[in-house]
């Protein structure tokens, strides 16, 4: 019988930090429980700080140079680190692209249609992947193509404010372009 490694939790990559002895820098920035700047002191000494205070000295920016370290509970500290990182997660979300088609023959109505579908989709934060297929004798007539996706972009402009990701291109009796909303900062 297989066994199956479909369904195994991968564990999560989380941020180890060192505290106390594990520290291996000569001197550290410490910072105490309130926040306030100590000032940059040697490990050792930092280490009996902590001791007298009865806190963790925990190493919270190694890639300084010297390396920050702060006065604080050891557990505390990964609990609201984890709680963080959960809410960080919670909040990221994956753009995905949408596909909008349209054709060469499309009348006024049935445009906007697919403007307002477009629509909803740049609020959701999405981005729009415009196509349009071209057949037969429609190859000689590109430009006219162009026009109806330039227009189409446009109508969308006068909306949102946009980026034009890739422009309008032919490929293999296609038409695509690319476009999402900016991000106003």
């Amino acid at each position: 019988m297989r066994k199956s490694y479909k369904h195994r939790r991968r564990p999560e990559a989380t941020i180890q930090f060192k505290k106390n002895q594990e520290i291996r820098a000569l001197e550290l920035r410490v910072i105490d429980e309130t926040g306030k700047i100590v000032g940059v002191i040697p490990t050792a000494e930092a280490l009996k700080m902590a001791q007298e205070r009865e806190t963790d000295l925990v190493e919270v920016s190694p890639k300084a140079n010297p390396p920050v370290a702060k006065l604080l509970d050891y557990g505390k500290f990964i609990y609201q680190h984890e709680k963080l990182m959960q809410k960080q997660k919670a909040k990221a979300r994956k753009v995905d692209i949408k596909g909008v088609r349209l054709s060469m023959r499309i009348s006024d109505h049935d445009l906007e249609m697919k403007i307002n579908q477009a629509k909803g989709f740049l609020e959701k934060g999405d981005k729009i992947k415009i196509e349009m297929n071209i057949k037969g004798r429609e190859h000689q007539h590109t430009g006219m193509a162009m026009e109806v996706i330039n227009k189409f972009i446009k109508d969308l402009s006068s909306a949102y404010t946009l980026e034009i990701e890739s422009n309008p291109m032919k490929m293999a009796g296609k038409i695509t372009s690319i476009i999402s909303r900016k991000e106003i900062s």
